[in-house]
């Protein structure tokens, strides 16, 4: 009897920590659903004014028998925004591609070859982190304008070409293979550049793609590099291209949230497409962007 009365308390206290976890389970489900709510609500209005004529947003009145796609159309005639669209990828795809080379090179040479003063010079190169870009962005403006860079791809695309921060984190990557790979490697009679090209470039393809993501929609997003450095339409990138919309008294909300949309599907598709390698590279990076 003894035996039988605690084999049915075991089981009732079972009973109840499954209720508790389960009913844990549903609470935390409402809370992120709830949570994906608040944060989609931004995008599904946006969505929706760009899908409706102007006077339906001042009017607060969606009609879904107005429903059309004319405000995409209108935002490529209104402003030259294939124009802005053309210099943002190029922008966008240059910056990334020289930054993940030169990070890449420096932090071989930070983690791989030994030279003189190494780690004295990793740690001033990693301070820079440390300086805000509101510092040294007049320098730079002062910079390429004497270079003669001012308003062109050159001023958009080389200052955002170094960076430290990839640097730092391609180096703690490399410094995890292992050193017997290099050393087999000198053996056959490889350079230092054949090593990284061979053999340290093909063993980083998840940290390489993390970087590449990341550097691409912080390029892509950029707007106040842009602005100071360009004074002409033919060189606006599309955060800068959007502005176009504002006006001193108005704003063309309809065009503006259609352009936005345009503007978003690029970094949508990278995130759809990449979405193991954004999702690892939060973990890789300790942070959730930048």
């Amino acid at each position: 009897m003894v035996t039988t009365s605690q084999s049915t308390g075991v089981a009732q206290s079972r009973r109840r920590a499954a209720g508790k976890k389960r009913l844990r389970n549903i609470g935390l489900h409402i809370l992120l659903i709830a949570g994906s709510f608040i944060m989609l609500a931004p995008f599904a209005v946006m969505l929706l004014v760009s899908l409706f004529p102007k006077e339906a947003f001042f009017q607060r009145s969606f009609d879904l028998n107005e429903v059309s796609l004319q405000n995409y159309f209108d935002t490529f005639t209104a402003v030259p925004f294939a124009r802005f669209y053309f210099n943002s990828l190029v922008v966008a795809i240059s910056t990334t591609f020289i930054q993940i080379l030169t990070a890449s090179l420096a932090a071989f040479a930070f983690a791989r070859l030994r030279f003189k003063g190494r780690d004295p010079l990793f740690l001033i190169y990693l301070a820079t982190l440390m300086i805000p870009f509101q510092v040294t962005m007049i320098p730079n403006f002062i910079l390429v304008r004497e270079l003669g860079w001012y308003n062109s791809y050159l001023a958009l695309i080389l200052p955002g070409a170094f960076s430290a921060f990839s640097t730092f984190l391609l180096r703690q990557y490399y410094l995890g293979i292992p050193k017997e790979l290099d050393e087999a490697a000198r053996m056959d009679g490889a350079s230092s550049f054949r090593i990284w090209l061979q053999i340290i470039v093909p063993l980083s393809g998840p940290v390489l793609a993390t970087l590449a993501i990341f550097n691409f929609l912080a390029s892509w997003n950029d707007f106040l590099w842009p602005l100071v450095i360009t004074n002409s339409e033919s060189m606006r990138t599309i955060p800068v291209g959007l502005s176009s919309f504002q006006g001193q008294y108005s704003t063309e909300w309809h065009l503006l949230m259609a352009g936005s949309v345009i503007a978003l599907l690029p970094v949508l598709a990278i995130y759809i497409l990449a979405q193991k390698w954004f999702v690892q590279g939060i973990t890789l990076s300790g942070m959730g962007g930048r």
